[in-house]
């Protein structure tokens, strides 16, 4: 039996990626699909609902992007929000305009609880509203089921034809009661029972991955974090020896995590496992010697990984297929389809254009961090592994600022195993999405033991987050901080500054490039 599926189409807007985390956390496996997605491809895989997102255009522009109207005779509950609201109004002969007032934030909203769609949510609600354009006049047979003072149209549906839009976004947290719309919609709406489970999504990812290997073999790049690790303990279950791991050590990982990766999936380690390590840490330093831009040296780790892979390949003998732990964020945030490019990710925007495997495997492609962790669990990955620090693929590149050397390595290495050393002895680690010690660009004037210095400043980094999507600074005790800057100062050869980074996500990324 097939799981039951809702589908978003995304049209450009900034909030898609929680859409769909926000259907899945109601039990009901989603996933997004550019608004491109056929109608013939709709209808194949058979969606319980379809989500309209939000996006930056006005509908009746030139260059909007739209849909085949046909769409709305499919028999599928379609729920439009923001722009999908305008959208549906727009496609089915109401009318959208330019909004007298524009609204932004956070508004209350008259709603008719007699609505499917507003079972159980408080006659007036507080929702986020962001938009320029409203829908001034709703389609015939349409019945308006919200409204704010200067929006008249702030929900609007059409019972028969199974068609609901509302113009404020349900899926952010600052909506109060949009969960309960989201699971009105894909429980009352569309009759979902709800049978998605991170067990289900495991059990059926296994299933998948051994029909579409077959008898090949795949090579998984394996680089000892959350994601490659969840991904490889995946692919172990799903083919067991047909699975080789490669680890490379590009000399740009954490303080003794090389030795300490080996130990968990080497030979001696918990896995049945074919496991490789490759040594390459003077190989990555010579391709990034004098880069300094970050984008250019992401790619250039990430080509240079694939290059390992393939020449670890080439001595397997024949391999149809590489691996790689992929997560949701890392493809928003490569600017995969109409996404702007924050940061190409080695394993998505930095692969190089000619890759020497028949396919590349993504099992967690879709599922943000959080989701990662609870599918190791169910995986039986211990939690120690699990809920490990996230590390990017370019490792200690991307927390290094500007040309990275070995010496910028060791100093990186050397804070960052302090920095971690202390939060855990303050129990200050608990709760932290991500914590770490990076290495900026700036050199100044010091003075230590009489002596005038000139050295780098060490940044350090801890932020709160649930899917990485978004980050605030973590409030880390003063006197911890104190105690870090200390022994950084006085341990670690050629810092004489210790920063703490306040920036939240967004305008800033997690990472310093």
């Amino acid at each position: 039996m097939e799981r039951e599926l809702v589908i978003v189409l995304d049209f450009g807007g900034q909030y898609n990626q929680l859409i769909a985390r926000r259907v899945r956390e109601c039990g009901v496996y989603c996933e997004v699909h550019p608004h491109t997605l056929g109608l013939d491809r709709i209808r194949e895989m058979n969606p319980k609902g379809i989500i309209f997102t939000g996006g930056p255009n006005s509908v009746y522009g030139e260059d909007a992007p739209r849909y085949q109207k046909e769409i709305f005779q499919l028999g599928i509950p379609i729920l439009g929000i923001c722009y999908g609201s305008q959208l549906m109004a727009y496609m089915l002969g109401g009318s959208v305009a330019t909004a007298p007032v524009s609204e932004y934030g956070k508004t209350e909203v008259e709603v008719d609880t007699s609505s499917a769609l507003f079972e159980g949510v408080s006659p007036r609600t507080i929702c986020w509203m962001s938009h320029t354009d409203y829908i001034e006049r709703a389609p015939e047979e349409f019945k308006i089921t919200a409204h704010t003072p200067v929006c008249p149209v702030a929900a609007m549906e059409d019972p028969g034809r199974k068609l609901y839009a509302v113009q404020f976004h349900p899926e952010v947290m600052h909506t109060q009661e949009g969960r309960q719309m989201l699971s009105n919609f894909v429980y009352r709406i569309c009759g979902c029972a709800g049978d998605w489970k991170m067990d289900s999504f495991v059990e059926t990812t296994i299933r998948q991955i051994r029909e579409k290997v077959g008898d090949g073999r795949v090579l998984c790049a394996l680089s000892g974090g959350v994601d490659s690790s969840v991904a490889a303990v995946l692919l172990s279950k799903a083919v067991g020896r047909q699975l080789t791991c490669v680890f490379v050590d590009h000399g740009l990982l954490r303080k003794n995590e090389g030795d300490e990766v080996e130990a968990v999936f080497g030979p001696n380690g918990q896995y049945d496992l074919n496991f490789i390590r490759v040594n390459a840490q003077e190989r990555f330093y010579a391709k990034l010697k004098g880069v300094s831009e970050p984008e250019q040296k992401r790619k250039i780790i990430g080509e240079e990984f694939i290059r390992v892979f393939e020449e670890e390949a080439r001595k397997i003998g024949a391999v149809d297929f590489l691996v790689q732990g992929t997560i949701y964020p890392d493809v928003i945030e490569s600017g995969l389809g109409k996404s702007a490019v924050i940061k190409s990710h080695h394993n998505v925007g930095g692969l190089p254009d000619c890759v020497d495997f028949k396919e590349i495997i993504e099992p967690l492609r879709l599922l943000f961090k959080d989701e990662v962790r609870r599918a190791g669990l169910e995986l039986g990955i211990p939690e120690y592994l699990v809920y490990r620090q996230p590390f990017p693929g370019p490792g200690l590149g991307v927390r290094i600022v500007g040309e990275v050397t070995a010496d910028k390595v060791r100093i990186v290495q050397d804070a960052d195993a302090i920095y971690r050393e202390e939060l855990a002895k303050a129990g200050c680690d608990k709760g932290l999405g991500q914590y770490f010690a990076a290495l900026t660009n700036m050199r100044s004037v010091g003075v230590m033991g009489d002596e005038r210095t000139y050295d780098y400043a060490v940044a350090l980094r801890a932020v709160i987050t649930s899917d990485f999507m978004t980050a605030e600074a973590a409030e880390v005790p003063y006197e911890v901080l104190f105690k870090v800057m200390n022994r950084v100062i006085n341990e670690v050869k050629g810092v004489n500054r210790v920063l703490y980074d306040l920036t939240s996500k967004p305008p800033g990324t997690i990472e310093l490039e």
